[in-house]
């Protein structure tokens, strides 16, 4: 169980609830039934041995979280899922009740016990294997577009950017019209802009004389991302959005865009159905886009 504000509800319960069911209790210290239940729930989530994860928000004192989603009396409890409220309930339920609500959406414990064998059964590659992995899918099938996209990938995150750039040279005719290509052209050219040389305290110091200084601003962005800085460079890229969405022909948004596309994971296989979560960060960053660009 763990004790929820605003501060942490991102990662606490956004984030949580990609991986696995959170059960968010709103609860206030003054509220008999929340006494009634509070125990009840924390003793499910030791039953349920980690099939569903118990959060409390203290209401009196999180009343902004409150308001986000409407709680009107107490105790409340909400079912998050893939970052979204899948069901949720009023009162101190009985724990019979408290059961099949659970049952209803968390899985099975065999089911967990199965992903937890087949997990222990295939180890994850760490990055040099699984780099090893996608440059051997790429050399034996060379127009697998989609394996040698996630080896100049995975070059790129091993700052191997010259590596990454041979390896893109057969599909670089293929640029046009295809994003996710242009967003691999567009890191591999800021890397090599960085390692052309450039200080990020000189971009600063013309930032400071001159905050409207695209240029500067757009280079050090350029050299952040040639360090693998990926969030401060996409953080310097939203300052010139905020003052110029359009600036040099949308440079800055599809510079932006490019990193997402480079530091965002494969997606993980999920049951049918069901749609796979998104990385906290990039999904974060993509509503600090989306944020400026409708504004």
């Amino acid at each position: 169980m763990i004790d929820v504000t605003l501060e942490n509800f991102e990662s606490e319960v956004i984030a949580a609830s990609m991986t696995q069911p959170v059960l968010v209790d709103f609860w206030a210290p003054w509220c008999g039934p929340c006494k009634v239940i509070g125990p009840i729930l924390e003793k499910l989530e030791i039953d349920y041995a980690g099939r569903f994860k118990l959060v409390k928000i203290n209401s009196d004192e999180e009343q902004q979280l409150g308001a986000a989603f409407g709680i009107r009396s107490i105790p409340t409890c909400i079912l998050l899922m893939n970052g979204q409220p899948v069901d949720g309930f009023m009162g101190a339920l009985p724990e019979g009740q408290l059961r099949q609500f659970l049952d209803k959406h968390v899985p099975p414990a065999d089911e967990m016990a199965e992903d937890a064998i087949e997990e222990e059964e295939a180890a994850p590659l760490d990055a040099q294997g699984q780099l090893e992995q996608l440059q051997h899918a790429v050399a034996t099938n060379p127009s697998d577009d989609d394996a040698r996209f996630e080896y100049v990938k995975a070059l790129l995150l091993a700052g191997r950017w010259q590596d990454a750039k041979t390896a893109f040279e057969p599909v670089a005719p293929k640029v046009a019209g295809m994003r996710r290509l242009e967003s691999l052209q567009r890191v591999i050219e800021a890397m090599a802009f960085a390692a052309s040389g450039g200080d990020v305290a000189a971009q600063d110091a013309r930032i400071a004389a001159n905050k409207r200084d695209f240029d500067a601003r757009f280079a050090r962005a350029q050299l952040l991302a040639g360090q693998r800085r990926w969030t401060d460079a996409m953080d310097e890229l939203l300052e010139i959005l905020m003052r110029d969405k359009a600036w040099n022909e949308d440079a800055a948004r599809k510079t932006y865009i490019a990193i997402l596309d480079v530091i965002e994971p494969a997606k993980p296989k999920v049951a049918e159905g069901q749609i796979p979560p998104d990385d906290p960060t990039v999904a974060t960053y993509r509503r600090r886009l989306s944020s400026v660009v409708l504004s």
